[in-house]
């Protein structure tokens, strides 16, 4: 037995019996966790954007409690995905990139294929079997959970869930979803037909599609709607992805609707990161690129690591907008609590149900971070740090750290390594560094992230 389960259990003796006795007064809930995958904070109708269309989460957000202000710690879709799935962030569970930085071979060529690259692949995903996963806690409660969509850890089992759709064999392409990536771009059966036949068992979905992730290649009905004369092509393809992921998500929901699940549903929103699509080339003035743009994905900056985080559940939740930070550590104890559970000793977010029924927010600091795509080593997150920030109030103060980056540079532009102070509120889009007009906050916001957690070489 995993020596988290033991400390869980410990843990439950102490909070089990308030625990069970709110889920008894308000019904255990299915939970089903809607999660977007490279989509901007801002690229929704109810985020006020002025062209995406997107009235399935429109209609979800006004039945939501909205955090307007929630971030993910890290802007990477791997590590995040870890994060939401463990409460743990980045430089705990030790997930922090996507891959293994390469070998190369005799010849110092980069190599994929050779055993010992496959060996650290492994090495890396053997790192959830030992993490307090929702699935995992989850089937304490007699629930089913059913994996679907963007799941990087080898076979869904090795996350505890009961159900799912990704194999992940490297000999048959499995990567970060092989089948899983299917859904939603192929419809929602394999999720319809398990909460079908879920009958009175209580279950958990991890809804992640490859939505609107790219290839941008959307439904030629979506995308005329978006085509314009003075619209890149590249911008209208990302422009109908989004809507088409919008109309997923009302495929799903519509579901629980008509199987009368609804009321004892909590649905959870967030994305894993953010997204800018690139405009022009500056290597080539006239040409557009399918990429994401400087200050958005894997980068510390509102474009990486803000999203919308939304909570629905009917007669439990009142809808309201929410201006307090929130973050997706946060997500797995308050699911955990929704469902008569505490959270795992390890983990550090706060209970969002307590936010939703007024009560004061036990923290006024929100903390992230940042490592490259391809990690440098398995076991020491430290080496392959290259951003840490924090968000306090309306400032936001960004660290630049000394890891390596692998392969793949880091798109954020790191040749200032001094601190980088924004005031969110008046500049949601940092494009003006306070740091030197606001030295004393500087100190102070740097010794909190330092607190929190700082790299070790």
């Amino acid at each position: 037995m995993p020596s988290w389960f033991s400390a869980a259990v410990a843990t439950g003796c102490l909070l089990g019996t308030l625990l069970t006795t709110h889920a008894a007064e308000h019904g255990r809930p299915n939970v089903v966790l809607i999660i977007s995958d490279d989509q901007s904070w801002s690229d929704y109708g109810f985020m006020k954007h002025d062209v995406i269309r997107t009235p399935h989460l429109d209609r979800l957000a006004r039945q939501s409690a909205l955090f307007t202000r929630g971030y993910v710690p890290t802007s990477l879709c791997r590590p995040s995905l870890a994060t939401i799935i463990t409460g743990l962030y980045p430089h705990q569970h030790k997930i922090t990139g996507n891959d293994p930085a390469l070998l190369r071979n005799a010849q110092g060529q980069p190599d994929r294929s050779s055993p010992a690259y496959q060996a650290l692949r492994q090495k890396l995903i053997s790192h959830i079997d030992d993490l307090p996963t929702l699935p995992r806690l989850l089937a304490g409660q007699q629930y089913r959970s059913h994996q679907s969509g963007k799941w990087w850890e080898g076979h869904f089992t090795r996350g505890g869930f009961t159900h799912g759709m990704t194999h992940g064999d490297p000999s048959r392409r499995g990567r970060h979803g092989d089948q899983g990536l299917t859904i939603g771009r192929e419809g929602l059966k394999p999720v319809l037909d398990f909460i079908d036949a879920s009958g009175e068992q209580p279950f958990f979905v991890w809804y992640a599609p490859f939505l609107p992730h790219t290839p941008h290649n959307p439904p030629a009905r979506l995308l005329n709607k978006y085509k314009q004369a003075d619209r890149p092509l590249p911008l209208a393809r990302y422009y109908a992805m989004c809507e088409w992921f919008d109309e997923t998500c009302g495929t799903l929901l519509e579901h629980l609707d008509r199987k009368g699940l609804s009321d004892n549903t909590l649905v959870v929103y967030v994305t894993d990161n953010g997204w800018i699509q690139r405009t022009k080339d500056t290597k080539t003035p006239a040409g557009w690129r399918t990429g994401f743009a400087p200050r958005s994905k894997q980068s510390p900056n509102e474009g990486g690591v803000r999203t919308p985080i939304m909570l629905r559940w009917p007669g439990r939740i009142k809808p309201q907008n929410f201006p307090t930070l929130a973050s997706s550590v946060d997500l797995a104890p308050t699911i955990l609590a929704a469902c008569g559970l505490p959270p795992h000793p390890s983990m550090s977010g706060i209970n969002l149900l307590d936010v939703c029924d007024g009560k004061p927010t036990p923290r006024n600091t929100i903390f992230g971070e940042v490592f490259a795509h391809d990690i440098v080593d398995i076991d020491n997150p430290s080496r392959s740090a290259l951003y840490r920030w924090c968000v306090q109030g309306r400032w936001k103060l960004i660290l630049t750290d000394n890891g390596k980056v692998g392969r793949y540079r880091v798109v954020h532009p790191r040749t200032n390594r001094n601190p980088q102070l924004y005031d969110l509120l008046a500049d949601p889009h940092e494009t003006q560094d306070l740091a030197a007009q606001h030295p004393q906050r500087t100190q102070s916001l740097s010794r909190a992230l330092n607190g929190w957690w700082r790299p070790t070489d």
